[in-house]
């Protein structure tokens, strides 16, 4: 998994790419997650336009940054989910946890509300 910062006012967008597997990846995104919130970043849109996969292990990795996010008060909305993708969200019914959008636009106007 690969993580590019982009952000958009108040609200920090986490480029994803790349399969999401778990192993290094759950160390990269908690850091990444953590350093954001330290930072001041409470508002979070993760952008899955280049993951192409995602295992039961990255849900896990996906779901511990929510509830790190929530933690400090913050919100994570997701975007640009591919339909593969976002029928494992459908399957495991983590499309009832997280707030998942069709575009980034959609996801910032939500977020910046």
């Amino acid at each position: 998994m690969n993580i590019k910062q982009s952000p958009q006012d108040n609200v920090m967008v986490l480029e994803l790419s790349g399969k999401i597997m778990g192993g290094p990846d759950f160390d990269k995104f908690k850091g990444e997650i953590t350093d954001l919130v330290e930072g001041g970043y409470k508002n979070v849109i993760l952008d899955m336009s280049g993951v192409p996969w995602i295992n039961s292990t990255g849900l896990g990795i996906l779901i511990t940054g929510y509830h790190s996010i929530k933690a400090a008060e913050g919100t994570m909305k997701i975007c640009n989910v591919k339909e593969r993708v976002l029928s494992i969200f459908y399957i495991s019914q983590l499309e009832n946890i997280f707030d998942v959008y069709e575009t980034r636009d959609e996801a910032l106007k939500a977020a910046s509300a």
